[in-house]
């Protein structure tokens, strides 16, 4: 005997069969999560549960109890009595057919009873056959509230950590999420195992793993949810150096953590987990998809196995799929003692983030993107011979020898120097192996002269046969030139103008005192190269000499591109810090407004979406009343999704529950009305004149203006008035003036970064009202 009973609605269906085996009924329901139709008996349908059909065969296949395919519920009954004959429906009175229809919608088990069944189902085991394929359960597109059931409890049994490869976590399945970031993060944490406990206390955390198929690596991935109320800091410090001080505060936070090469199989708590400064990778999320990249470790950090490149690709891919709205990141990056994003902005333009999407937010002591490129700019079109050190010009002739370039600009020098650091040879050379020459067929030491410098002499330079001058008057014009220039200073630079001032006293002829300063650039004089370049500020001429060295002869007895390097001629790390240290030293006012710019930002936004859903960003309306308490502006409004045939009255309902789950300012928050949107709250959200990504306000009571967890940046609004112009915090040291409370930056009033606060501090405004009535009685008195 089977029979079967089917509940279809829209997103669920289940199906209940009571097979008899023997004197046995056994009763299953299966819990589908699609409509797609069953395949055959024991196969498994596109999302990897067993579908049954059929009636139970017949002889000894009905005396052997039959194992219950894996996702089913099993249940064992008495033998059920012979069912009686029902009457005709056509037969019977009204009353007697509504109270057998009330009796058949008894007997039907509810929707919602069905959710909460699933609810409380275990995740499904892996099958035990190896050859049965893995399931893969499709991400929710609706949440239901679980509720208490009186069915037994099911065996609490912790779910395994999943492993994802390496170069597709989160996986596929994440990558089609398409809610808000809250639930999102949700979903994917539900798969994740959860981490072993510690004896310290802490919240709770969950794991997965990455497996590189390369190097053979699995690399953990932990993450740790946060509640803000019950954080012993529960308002973020990132926040205030983003300039996001006037967000609300987030419930929850979401620590995403790879931990150090040596701790990957120590059980730390979360506590000590959050307080360790060594992993490899730390971003922080808040519930409102605002977050930021904490802590970046490859190769020079310690990590053996994953370089920085992959640790930003896990990162970028995990913001990407949980629809991250912008991520934050300070770039204070250093390798060698070289500030990188000074190095490659220098070189390529751009920032190592840049890669990735990430572009300037704003800078430090009031620093404007366009004061950012300008000074990029000015530096890497600065020209090698104005930095002002022997030893960069001595290796900048090194250089142009082994690349035979002009190497002009800085930005051209360093990609040259990053070039032969790539291609650098090994530090050790492989051993030789013994060779059966005779001695007199072995290479003899040949002497070769290094190349000559690009610079001639003046009187080779000259075009003598075609000059009206003679040669003698030419080479007395020249060291007159050349005297003055020293009188001037040896690493001095004088003007064209002010050079022929000079020379002007000497030589009468300003025919040949003209013809002899425009030829003699990058010339040789005497013991001097005389230099001609335009500055970089003004592009005005300038002369100035170096010292020149004649060329020597060098035995080399296997001329190479690595004699170089065995001579010790070539060190590239240490020709690298010389030129930039120069470059800092030439322009350091340059220098420095690319070094105050480190906030960088990532934002993702709404996107243009094709899956039939509705996004808006819902902001609150305050009252009169509630608005004049708010020290800060209003931030941007909480993502809302809700699909293409959306009410308004339930678009309401979605936006009171985004901010109440969201933020702790809203735990009480009723939403009474929207604007931006018009209609009833049974028309359609289509037809009321919003379009997807709109912003729609939302009006209301019960926001909690008492609460201290109102702002990221606290209730006390700061005000910062400096004389570089900023009007905000950005994370530098700041100093607030004891008279007035106006907070200003250590850097711009003189206090260096290694000495203390003073006791005492008053700004330039009080210093000078205080000061002013005293000075003026002290001049009176005189």
């Amino acid at each position: 005997m089977s029979w079967r009973l089917g509940i279809f609605s829209r997103y669920t269906r289940a199906r209940r069969q009571s097979e008899r085996v023997g004197n046995v009924t056994v009763l299953q329901i299966v819990w589908l999560e699609s409509c797609a139709p069953a395949g055959p008996t024991g196969q498994r349908n596109a999302l990897g549960l067993t579908a049954i059909s059929g009636t139970p065969g017949r002889g000894e296949e009905e005396q052997t109890p039959r194992t219950p395919p894996p996702g089913t519920i099993d249940f064992t009954e008495t033998p059920l009595p012979p069912r009686s004959t029902s009457p005709n429906p056509k037969t019977l009175n009204p009353s007697q057919q509504r109270e057998r229809e009330r009796d058949q919608h008894r007997a039907m088990p509810s929707i919602r009873a069905l959710k909460r069944l699933a609810d409380s189902r275990p995740p499904p085991q892996p099958p035990c056959p190896p050859a049965a394929a893995e399931e893969e359960e499709s991400p929710p597109q609706h949440s239901f509230s679980s509720c208490s059931s009186s069915s037994p409890p099911w065996p609490s049994a912790p779910a395994p950590s999943p492993a994802y490869p390496l170069r597709d976590f989160p996986g596929r399945e994440a990558a089609a999420l398409c809610g808000a970031f809250r639930d999102n993060v949700r979903w994917l944490l539900k798969r994740w195992g959860p981490v072993p406990a510690a004896a310290s206390p802490g919240p709770s955390a969950r794991r997965a793993f990455l497996s590189d198929d390369r190097t053979r690596a699995v690399v953990p991935i932990v993450a740790v949810e946060v509640l803000a109320a019950s954080s012993p800091a529960p308002l973020c410090e990132f926040c205030r150096c983003a300039g996001w001080s006037h967000h609300w505060v987030s419930k929850r936070r979401y620590h995403f953590i790879i931990p150090a090469d040596a701790n990957w199989d120590q059980h730390f708590g979360t506590d000590m987990l959050l307080g360790r400064d060594d992993h490899l990778l730390h971003g922080l999320i808040h519930s409102n998809g605002f977050g930021h990249l904490v802590a970046l470790r490859g190769r020079e950090g310690g990590s053996t196995s994953l370089s920085g490149r992959d640790l930003m690709d896990i990162w970028d891919r995990l913001c990407s799929a949980l629809r991250v709205r912008a991520v934050s990141l300070v770039d204070i990056s250093r390798k060698h003692s070289l500030d990188l994003r000074l190095l490659l902005g220098m070189v390529n333009g751009e920032t190592w983030f840049t890669r990735w999407g990430y572009c300037l937010a704003r800078g430090s002591f009031n620093v404007s993107p366009a004061t950012y490129a300008a000074a990029l700019e000015t530096l890497a079109f600065l020209h090698v011979d104005h930095l002002r050190s022997r030893h960069v010009r001595r290796v900048v002739t090194i250089y142009r020898r082994l690349s035979n370039k002009p190497l002009t600009s800085v930005r051209e020098f360093l990609r040259c120097l990053l070039d032969w650091k790539h291609h650098e040879p090994p530090l050790s050379a492989p051993p030789a192996k013994p060779r059966p020459w005779l001695p007199f067929l072995m290479p003899k030491p040949c002497p070769m002269k290094r190349p000559v410098q690009p610079c001639k002499r003046f009187e080779d330079a000259v075009d003598l046969p075609h000059c009206r001058f003679s040669k003698s008057r030419l080479l007395h014009a020249a060291e007159v030139v050349v005297a003055k220039l020293l009188e001037h200073g040896n690493d001095a630079e004088m003007t064209r103008q002010a050079l022929r001032d000079a020379a002007r006293g000497d030589i009468g002829d300003t025919g040949l005192l003209d013809f002899v300063i425009k030829s003699v650039g990058d010339t040789i004089v005497g013991n001097h190269v005389v230099r001609r370049l335009p500055n970089a500020m003004t592009r005005i001429l300038q002369f100035s000499l170096e010292e020149y060295e004649d060329p020597i002869d060098v035995v080399v007895e296997h001329p190479s591109p690595e004699a170089w390097w065995a001579g010790g001629s070539v060190d590239v790390e240490r020709d690298l810090r010389a030129v930039y240290r120069a470059m800092v030293a030439t322009l350091s006012e340059a220098a420095q407004a690319v070094l105050d710019c480190k906030h960088w930002v990532k934002c993702w936004g709404l996107g243009d979406e094709s899956d039939d859903q509705l996004r808006f960003l819902a902001k609150w309306r305050p009252q009169p009343w509630e608005a004049d308490d708010l020290t800060r502006p209003m931030p941007v409004g909480e993502i809302v999704v809700v699909p293409l045939h959306t009410s308004i009255g339930e678009l309401l309902v979605e936006a009171e529950h985004a901010l109440r789950d969201t933020y702790c300012f809203f735990e009480e928050f009723h939403a009474e009305k929207l604007d931006g949107i018009t209609g009833e709250r049974w028309d359609p959200v289509v037809l009321g004149g919003a379009e997807s990504g709109d912003t729609i306000g939302v009006h209301g009571h019960g926001a909690d203006m008492d609460t201290g967890l109102r702002c990221e940046g606290g209730l006390d609004a700061w005000q910062v008035r400096c004389v570089c112009g900023a009007q905000d915090y950005d994370g530098e040291r700041m100093v607030a003036c004891d008279m007035c409370g106006v907070w200003h930056h250590t850097r711009c009033v003189g206090i260096e970064d290694s000495v203390s606060v003073p006791p005492l501090f008053l700004c330039i405004l009080c210093g000078g009202e205080l000061m002013g009535p005293i000075l003026k009685d002290a001049l009176l008195a005189q």
